[in-house]
């Protein structure tokens, strides 16, 4: 079982002060303080209970229930492979790995089935996962096939020198060549199953660089520095141009009949953890992506 202790820094309730200080959604925590894991000063405390700075709250986090998950044989492009890599083209639609219930025909899943060996450091409920991308987003991401790459990749994820960057469309004409995008981002109070920029988030830096500029689009290119969930989906929103077709931070009147955001992953570069070479992967636009492109060159 982990434990999180916070020292809480002002006076409010206690599901209050979690929330703002652990990645938790408001039912996850009042679950947990119904069940005794949350105490103040070494005490079991209800959801309402008010603390005051400097009391010391200790989260008991249980071990998550392993899954048992199956090989699936679900089609899958693999751009590059070999002893300790694999390089996958995700489609739009597939989910990375099993939770906020779903149990299976997930990325994992596929992986299982055309792999012959995935890395354990995160357990079986995420064999092999470095680094994710949302489910209705397309394109590249790395897969570890033992622990010393796993270790590798995760480091070069921390230390920036594993490169990732991404092509989507955005609403309106986003006026700058260029720029940054530098804010904090957090659970949204109002929904826990979104982000939001917040003062009391973690940093989120993404850089961006306009394409082309359509009528009343803009094809951009986002480079991540962070790696924030829903970092670029929440940072297009934040710069008043949100992703065309994202269901949860676009608009609700969409011009095109789309699956999901036009959010793609198109270029991966790291170093091989056993050889150092430096690779470069590139996918290109997915179909769908490429079709409302054509639309907005006639327009």
């Amino acid at each position: 079982m982990k434990k999180i202790e916070i020292i809480a820094d002002k006076q409010a309730r206690l599901d209050v002060v979690c929330l703002e200080k652990v990645d938790k959604t408001r039912s996850a925590l009042k679950k947990l303080i119904d069940e005794g894991l949350i105490t103040v000063n070494g005490k079991p405390e209800k959801a309402g209970k008010t603390v005051k700075s400097g009391d010391k709250i200790e989260i008991s986090l249980p071990d998550a229930k392993p899954l048992d998950l199956e090989p699936e044989n679900i089609p899958l492009e693999i751009v590059y492979q070999d002893e300790d890599i694999a390089v996958i083209n995700k489609p739009q639609g597939l989910t990375v790995h099993a939770g906020n219930g779903v149990k299976g025909a997930t990325l994992v899943n596929a992986l299982l089935y055309h792999l012959d060996s995935l890395s354990g450091i995160n357990g079986v409920i995420r064999p092999g996962i470095v680094h994710r991308i949302d489910k209705d987003t397309s394109g590249l991401l790395v897969v570890a096939k033992n622990d010393r790459a796993h270790i590798s990749l995760s480091e070069q994820i921390k230390d920036k020198t594993c490169g990732r960057i991404y092509v989507a469309l955005l609403e309106g004409v986003v006026k700058d060549d260029k720029g940054v995008i530098s804010t904090l981002i957090g659970r949204s109070d109002k929904n826990r199953t979104m982000m939001a920029v917040k003062t009391t988030g973690r940093r989120a830096v993404t850089h961006y660089e306009v394409i082309k500029r359509y009528k009343d689009f803009t094809l951009c290119r986002f480079i991540l520095e962070t790696g924030r969930t829903h970092q670029i989906r929440v940072h297009a929103k934040y710069m008043g141009h949100p992703v065309v077709g994202d269901p949860v931070y676009g608009y609700k009147k969409q011009a095109f009949k789309l699956n999901g955001q036009l959010l793609h992953a198109q270029k991966l570069q790291l170093n091989h953890p056993s050889t150092g070479e430096r690779m470069t992967f590139e996918a290109p636009l997915p179909e769908y992506f490429s079709e409302v492109l054509k639309k907005l060159e006639k327009k």
